[in-house]
C-alpha cells in the first residue's frame, strides 16, 4: 500500500516539517510498517533538500529515508492511505 504522512527533520534552522510518501505493508488492523521511502516533500528519496532554497533550512533526504524506513505507523495518524 501507498501512504503518505507527515515527520519531523531537524535543519540549523530548527526542526521542520515534511511530508514523506512511502510504501508499507499491513501488520495489523490499525497499524502498517513502512517498507521503503518513496519521496520526501517531492525532492525523492536521495541527496539534499531545502525547505526554502537556503542553506538554514538544508536537509539530508537520504538520511530521513534510511530513519524511516523500518518505522510501525499508525493508520488513524496518514495523511494518505491506498491499498494496492
Amino acid at each position: 500500500m501507498t501512504i503518505q504522512y507527515n515527520a519531523a527533520v531537524l535543519v540549523p534552522a530548527g526542526w521542520r516539517s515534511v511530508t514523506i510518501t512511502a510504501t508499507a505493508e499491513k501488520i495489523s488492523e490499525k497499524r502498517v510498517k513502512v517498507i521503503t521511502v518513496d519521496d520526501i516533500d517531492g525532492d525523492g528519496k536521495t541527496g539534499y533538500g531545502s525547505r526554502t532554497g537556503a542553506k538554514r533550512q538544508r536537509y539530508h533526504i537520504g538520511g530521513i529515508a534510511a530513519r524511516e524506513e523500518g518505522k510501525i505507523k499508525n493508520i488513524s495518524t496518514l495523511m494518505y492511505c491506498v491499498e494496492a
